[in-house]
C-alpha cells in the first residue's frame, strides 16, 4: 500500500499535468516534460491514467495529447469569486496600504450591483465598518451607476427597462428614462460615477469607475472617502486618475488569468 507522501506527490502529478495539458490544445509527451520537470516516463504514465479516466485523450491525427470534456465536471462545485474578483483583490489591498481609503469591487447581481470584495478591514479611515455582499442600486449607488454608465447600450436599455418596474425608491429615476439617460451621460463624459447627493451618508462619498473586458463591464471599483477630509477639486485631480489606473491593471490581470 502506498504511503500518503506518495498518494499526494501523484495526485499533485496529475494536476500538474493538467494545468500545462489546458493551455494548449494539443501538446506532446516531450512538451508537457519539459514544461512539468516530471521524467517523461511518469508522464507517459499519468497520462495513460488521464486518458483512461476520461480527462485526457491522445489526439494521434494532430500529433499529441488534449484535455477532453470530463475536466469540466471539475468545476462543477465551484461557486467561488468571479475571476475579476480574484484579479482585484491584490490591486485592491496595495492601493488601501498606500492611500489608505478603502476600496469596493462590485459586480452585477440581477437588477443591482453587489459588493463582492472589501478593504474596509485594511482601512484605518473607512467610513464604514462593513459592505461585503451588500446590494447597491444601479442608479443612487456610484458602484452601481459607474456598471449601469459604461456597459452596451443594449445591456443599459435592458436594465433601465428592469429598474423602471423596481420599487426601490434609489432606482426610481428610471421611471423618467429622459433624465436616467442624461444622467449616465454625464457620467460617462466625466469618466467616474459618485453617489447620489440624498443618500446616506451624507458624510461620505465613493468614486467608482468600471472594469471593461472584451467590450462589457466585468466589475466596478469604487473609493469611499470622507467629505470633511477630502475636497471634490481633489478627489478628481488626484484619486479618480489612481483608482482608474487600478481598474485599467485589473483588467489586465483578469486578461493574464484567462490564458
Amino acid at each position: 500500500m502506498p504511503l500518503k507522501s506518495d498518494t499526494v506527490e501523484a495526485a499533485s502529478r496529475s494536476l500538474l499535468l493538467l494545468e500545462e495539458l489546458n493551455r494548449h490544445r494539443v501538446t506532446s509527451i516531450d512538451r508537457l516534460h519539459k514544461a512539468t520537470g516530471l521524467p517523461k516516463s511518469t508522464v507517459v504514465r499519468l497520462m495513460k491514467s488521464l486518458c483512461a479516466m476520461g480527462y485526457a485523450a491522445n489526439d494521434r491525427r494532430q500529433g499529441g495529447y488534449a484535455v477532453a470534456s470530463r475536466v469540466k465536471s471539475l468545476s462543477n462545485g465551484f461557486h467561488g469569486d468571479p475571476l475579476v474578483v480574484e484579479a482585484a483583490r491584490p490591486w485592491a489591498l496595495a492601493f488601501t496600504r498606500q492611500y489608505h481609503w478603502p476600496i469596493a469591487i462590485a459586480v452585477l447581481d440581477g437588477s443591482s450591483v453587489v459588493v463582492r470584495f472589501s478593504t474596509i478591514p485594511d482601512s484605518p479611515v473607512s467610513p464604514f465598518h462593513g459592505t461585503l455582499n451588500m446590494h447597491l442600486s444601479l442608479l443612487g449607488r456610484a458602484l452601481g451607476r459607474a456598471y449601469l454608465a459604461f456597459c452596451p447600450t443594449s445591456e443599459r436599455s435592458m436594465l433601465l427597462d428592469m429598474l423602471a418596474r423596481s420599487q426601490e425608491s434609489e432606482d426610481r429615476l428610471a421611471t423618467e428614462r429622459k433624465r436616467a439617460l442624461a444622467l449616465l451621460g454625464t457620467i460617462r463624459k466625466q469618466g467616474f460615477a459618485e453617489r447620489d447627493q440624498m443618500v446616506e451618508p451624507r458624510s461620505s462619498n465613493t468614486i467608482a469607475l468600471p472594469v471593461i473586458g472584451n467590450n462589457r463591464v466585468l466589475a466596478t471599483v469604487g473609493m469611499t472617502y470622507f467629505t470633511s477630509a477630502l475636497d471634490r477639486t481633489d478627489v478628481v485631480q488626484r484619486y479618480v486618475p489612481l483608482v482608474k489606473a487600478m481598474a485599467d491593471n485589473i483588467a489586465a490581470s483578469v486578461s493574464s488569468l484567462q490564458q
